[in-house]
């Protein structure tokens, strides 16, 4: 069975949030599907989006899992946009980003363990 992860984030600016995820993400969306949705490409068959959704702006909550989350948030700093929070379980680190709606996106993976 092939799997696959299309997964959508809600907003109410859609200009604004095409800003943001693009530079927390560091580059421009794949495609547009319509005039209220912009999708980003993350690796095979793993896609983030923005849709308007008023109602259900801010609710939203995901994590990209990476192999060096330490230094892809570097260059994310790097683009203007710092952490709200850093959660560490042993040695598993979380950087917290949040949009201007609130939604949550997690920048994570393991980090080497603390002294």
């Amino acid at each position: 069975m092939a799997v696959g992860v299309f997964a959508g984030i809600p907003v109410r600016d859609y200009k604004s949030a095409v800003e943001w995820y693009t530079r927390l993400l560091g580059k421009e969306p794949a495609f547009f599907p319509n005039d209220v949705e912009a999708v980003w490409r993350l690796a095979e068959d793993l896609y983030v989006y923005v849709i308007v959704d008023a109602a259900r702006a801010g609710g939203g909550v995901g994590m990209i899992w990476l192999d060096d989350p330490a230094s892809e948030v570097e260059r994310i700093a790097e683009r203007g946009l710092r952490p709200v929070d850093v959660e560490r379980h042993d040695n598993v680190c979380k950087w917290v980003f949040h949009d201007a709606d609130g939604n949550e996106t997690g920048i994570g993976g393991e980090v080497a363990p603390a002294p």
